[in-house]
């Protein structure tokens, strides 16, 4: 399997501290509003490198975290009149129901900045005793001249980057030591939150979380290390920064980072307003065509977003769900007999769109070649599957679909869909039956619903039901 290695701008064969499992971080949202389909991207692609993994019988220790103080949460915050934690945890539960209709797995920790404070703390100060920061004022800065491989992952020049930091300097910043070094640690504002610590009382910087938060969770040493490509500099390098010289080994092995998103070819922005959060876009098409159209390009391509592509790609995953659909259905009256040997050679053809898709993943999970095996698949189970196919050969061909469309986080078996209406006729009939003082038909038909996910709750009003 070969990854393409940011910090070395080559693939190299993926090979992981220990056997047998993968230790992977990925930056996750800051949570001040909604998540945007921006944000989307990563999370989608970094779930289906997971996946990949796992299919693969590695064990992934998987973590993500949320941003949960910050200057934007704090404005936020300020606007409504309300705590910033109140703002951060709203926003924390919208995340993850958008990410549970985009099919992205719970990571195995996600941890909150909020709740590592201690640790932060205890790593700034391993850093000033290390001579790598140090305190001016109540603020902590990174010391940036004392880590020799500073700009390694971005791969920029560290004498261009202080010149034009230099050029750059603010208001503010002439209590640094070096234009470039950057703050471990800040104090508070009037009314902002606010954790005691040796310099001052405050809260730390933006880059010194993930290095603690990725310490924690999976040791001094990583595999994978993954996030948007914007994340590049400062952030990760910083990150770099921060745990090298504070740990004294190699930070993470292997550095992945997917590309931008345009919308219709410009870049997504509210003043041109071509914004677009994931609860929106789920207002127009299931979230599985958005995951679609992010896996179908490779994730270190740009992307580019727009009305003609999205229902290209909900036409794309109907004809995996039709295929699909049609397969279950053969099942039903299929002949349960063992496949002839016709049937037993054309899995043989099965196996080689098996090979081709792995292929495509291990190349640096190039998504949309997988894709593209994925519908070939498709295209001989509609032409070699039929009325006469025999029970083995049809649940062959139905459960490879399936199982290489999960592997991508693509759910191609759709269960039966329960109709508002036919809810609405269920508690219709149920009330009807309580009239009648029918209790036992009533609860069986609350029993049904019950098993259709569907929750009851009866007020002065009527009925009120929700889906589980």
């Amino acid at each position: 399997m070969k990854i393409y290695n940011t910090l070395t701008k080559r693939k190299e064969e993926f090979v992981p501290l220990e056997e047998g499992k993968v230790k992977m971080y990925v930056c996750g949202p800051t949570v001040y509003n909604f998540i945007h389909i921006g944000n989307a991207r990563p999370m989608i692609v970094f779930d289906t490198v997971r996946r990949y993994m796992e299919y693969k019988g590695y064990e992934v220790n998987y973590v993500s975290n949320f941003t949960d103080v910050d200057d934007k949460i704090i404005a936020k915050a300020v606007e409504e009149g309300v705590s910033a934690d109140e703002i951060s945890s709203r926003y924390i539960k919208e995340c993850k129901k958008d990410m549970a209709d985009m099919n992205v797995k719970e990571a195995t920790t996600h941890p909150l900045a909020t709740q590592e404070i201690d640790g932060m703390i205890d790593m700034i100060q391993t850093l000033i005793d290390k001579g790598f920061a140090y305190e001016v004022n109540g603020t902590v800065y990174f010391r940036v001249k004392n880590f020799k491989e500073y700009g390694k992952l971005s791969h920029k020049n560290l004498e261009d980057l202080q010149s034009g930091f230099r050029a750059l300097q603010v208001s503010g910043e002439d209590q640094k030591e070096d234009p470039l070094d950057f703050v471990l640690w800040k104090p508070k504002k009037e009314g902002e939150p606010f954790w005691v610590s040796p310099w001052s009382e405050g809260r730390p910087g933006w880059h010194i979380e993930c290095s603690v938060m990725s310490k924690k969770y999976l040791g001094e040493e990583i595999d994978i290390h993954a996030g948007g490509e914007d994340l590049i500099f400062p952030h990760h390098e910083n990150e770099i920064a921060q745990s090298e010289c504070c740990n004294g080994k190699q930070f993470a092995r292997y550095w992945m980072h997917n590309a931008f998103l345009n919308i219709d070819n410009r870049k997504m922005s509210k003043s041109l307003g071509n914004f677009f959060t994931v609860r929106e876009i789920g207002e127009k098409y299931d979230l599985q065509v958005l995951r679609f159209f992010m896996l179908n390009a490779h994730y270190r391509s740009p992307l580019n977003f727009s009305a003609e592509l999205m229902e290209a790609s909900k036409n794309a995953l109907d004809r995996i769900i039709t295929c699909v659909e049609q397969l279950k259905h053969l099942l039903e009256t299929a002949p349960k007999t063992d496949m002839t040997g016709i049937e037993k050679n054309f899995t043989e053809e099965v196996q080689g769109f098996v090979k081709k898709y792995e292929e495509a993943m291990e190349d640096d999970f190039n998504t949309a070649d997988a894709i593209a095996a994925i519908f070939e698949l498709v295209k001989f189970a509609n032409t070699k599957a039929d009325g006469e196919s025999t029970e083995a050969f049809v649940k062959y061909l139905l459960d490879t679909i399936v199982h290489l469309s999960d592997v991508m986080g693509l759910l191609v078996n759709k269960e039966a869909e329960v109709l508002d209406e036919d809810i609405e006729r269920l508690i219709a009939e149920r009330q009807a039956a309580r009239k009648e003082k029918n209790f036992k038909r009533a609860d069986e038909i609350r029993d049904e619903l019950a098993a259709m996910g569907i929750i009851l709750k009866d007020t002065r009003e009527g009925v009120q039901w929700k889906r589980a």
